[in-house]
């Protein structure tokens, strides 16, 4: 029997989708860390600039040139807090199935609802809600410090695998100074509040804080990311406000360093007080930045500082001031470039008159020197309005007009989604009625994808189309793109997805073509495979 290149064609398309099925089975589901070098850069190959042929002159099957749209970007992030179970788990006596169900829930949510990253508390006050030989089991996770879950199972690994399942990012959230909350039960033996008693010191109000100053905090909290850098495929790394705490926290009675600011003196030291801690922090933050970059350059740094860096910056701006309070000199981070996304908690609404929404944005904006992410802070969960819904999708729309091609906003916190039954469908009926990629990176180099191979077979009323790629460890997700009488459209796909069935008809309009694409976990874009549909 003889057998057409068409056919011949499709025949290859379906063992290669078969094939590739099968490598994602018997691996891990979620992408595999991409190789990085000091030297190379992304290259993306944009549309041709020659005149690109009718598409009624290509054969069909064969591979062709065209101008395919830009794919819609946005950072769609969510805070999942574990301290004091304010979201997960949402009690500390949940089975391990219960807990596994709620975090389902959640990314299903999440993944329903247009967003696309997850920023998940896995260290609330120097405790783990991952295995750890650093830290104990967390208070929050088990209802006692240093017990493992049981049956046992790594939390962390799993929301890493059911995020990335999702096409979620998932990034680390970690309180770098605090060493036992105040709702974490007691502090026992196994509590770093007590193995690290000489460099912790008890606040008023019943916390404890590692002192930012000794080089010993600064070393533990280091080896703590290093290690989940190291052993978790995860996206990112990020640190909230909490620096030096609140003044509230120790009844307004200075910070109880005076140890370590002794040292310091009979050192040498000439830097005022509050100079010197801001030292301390600002050192520690460029440490981290770049350990992690170390480790593996496609991991990202995130910090969400407090929303004001001090009054009157910019003008008519009031309200507290956290570099004189938290000793957090958080515009010098982002003025150096010690982040790749910088998310300040803007958590007033766009009408205040002391915290003006567009104002303080566009403030923070203007010390981007060094284009970094600056996605911010909403308070989706309780800001002071009439109408949350309305006004968080106005911060949302507020937030595109004023960061143009670099969009994105974390959500404090998922409870704002969760318990408030018009949020969500504000959103998806809104601003997030279409899915998103995540904004490039593009000072992090990292080695360009592989261009896909795309298949197709007519099936008469549709068109089963596969695809593939040589080095599918390094794919995070695909795009399709498929063109309605000379119209193209976008889907964006889960790495699982190596197929679909495409209708030759919808809404009285013919099908072309379709293309893939295929996107790494730092948003870039690989070349695209394209191919005329008869």
């Amino acid at each position: 029997m003889k057998i057409t290149k068409i056919k011949l064609v499709c025949i290859l398309g379906l063992f290669a989708s078969f094939s590739t099925s099968c490598v994602i089975r018997e691996n891990s589901s979620r992408a595999k860390p991409i190789k990085t070098t000091k030297t190379s850069k992304i290259t993306v190959k944009a549309p041709d600039s020659e005149k690109v042929p009718p598409i009624s002159e290509i054969p069909v099957g064969e591979d062709f040139k065209a101008n395919l749209p830009a794919i819609n970007r946005e950072f769609r992030g969510v805070w999942i807090a574990s301290v004091a179970n304010i979201n997960w788990p949402s009690r500390n006596n949940l089975s391990v199935e219960q807990q596994k169900a709620e975090a389902i829930n959640m990314l299903n949510m999440l993944q329903e609802n247009n967003f696309n990253a997850v920023i998940f508390q896995v260290r609330p006050s120097a405790d783990a809600l991952y295995t750890s030989e650093l830290e104990p089991w967390s208070y929050f996770l088990t209802g006692k410090t240093g017990e493992p879950p049981y049956p046992n199972y790594d939390p962390l690994q799993f929301w890493i695998e059911e995020s990335h399942k999702r096409g979620l990012e998932l990034h680390v959230w970690l309180n770098p100074y605090r060493a036992h909350h105040s709702n974490g039960g007691a502090v026992t033996n196994l509590s770093m509040a007590s193995k690290l008693s000489d460099i912790t010191i008890k606040l008023k109000n019943g916390m404890y804080w590692f002192d930012p100053a000794d080089p010993r905090t600064q070393g533990h909290v280091s080896n703590v990311v290093k290690d989940i850098v190291k052993r978790y495929d995860i996206d990112a790394v990020h640190f909230d406000d909490y620096f030096y705490p609140y003044a509230t926290y120790n009844r307004g009675v200075d910070f109880p360093d005076h140890k370590t600011w002794a040292i310091y003196q009979s050192s040498g030291g000439t830097l005022s007080r509050a100079d010197w801690r801001r030292d301390n922090v600002n050192k520690f933050v460029e440490r981290i930045y770049k350990e992690i970059h170390a480790e593996k350059n496609y991991v990202k740094f995130g910090i969400s500082p407090f929303g004001i860096w001090k009054p009157g910056y910019p003008e008519g701006i009031v309200g507290s001031s956290q570099y004189d309070e938290l000793f957090a000199d958080a515009k010098l981070w982002l003025n150096n470039g010690w982040v790749d996304y910088f998310s300040p908690q803007l958590y007033w609404p766009i009408e205040s008159k002391g915290q003006p929404f567009a104002s303080l944005l566009s403030w923070w904006k203007s010390e981007n020197t060094m284009n970094r992410h600056l996605w911010p802070g909403l308070n989706t969960v309780e800001i002071k309005t009439s109408d949350r819904p309305t006004e968080i999708k106005n911060q949302i729309e507020l937030s595109r007009q004023i960061l143009t091609n670099d969009a994105g906003e974390v959500h404090w916190s998922i409870a704002g989604l969760t318990k408030n039954s018009n949020m969500l469908s504000t959103l998806k009926n809104g601003p997030y009625k279409e899915k998103a990629l995540t904004p490039r990176s593009p000072w992090i180099k990292a080695m360009p994808l592989e261009k896909p191979s795309l298949f197709t077979n007519d099936n008469g009323s549709s068109v089963q189309t596969s695809w593939s790629s040589k080095k599918i460890g390094s794919v995070f997700q695909w795009v399709l793109f498929t063109q309605y009488d000379g119209v193209w459209n976008t889907e964006i796909l889960t790495l699982e997805t190596l197929s679909k069935e495409i209708p030759k008809f919808k809404d009285g309009k013919t099908l072309n073509a379709v293309a893939i694409k295929g996107i790494d976990r730092l948003g870039n874009e690989s070349d695209y495979m394209a191919k005329k549909i008869k």
